[in-house]
């Protein structure tokens, strides 16, 4: 049987761990210790995919 969720719910759940992963950028950013692996581009992919849930959510899309 599969799990009943609804979208928002799950649209929630990737908002945060895209925001725990963020969080986890600025940090490795902050120390330089897999910063300059990652590049500067990936929390810029972040922040995209955060804008356009946020803005999914509040019916602006």
């Amino acid at each position: 049987m599969r799990a009943k969720l609804d979208a928002e719910s799950l649209l929630y759940i990737v908002l945060v761990l895209v925001v725990v992963w963020l969080v986890l950028q600025i940090v490795n950013e902050v120390f330089s210790i897999v910063g300059t692996l990652l590049g500067p581009l990936s929390s810029l992919f972040g922040l995209v995919i955060v804008a356009v849930i946020v803005l999914w959510l509040l019916d602006y899309i």
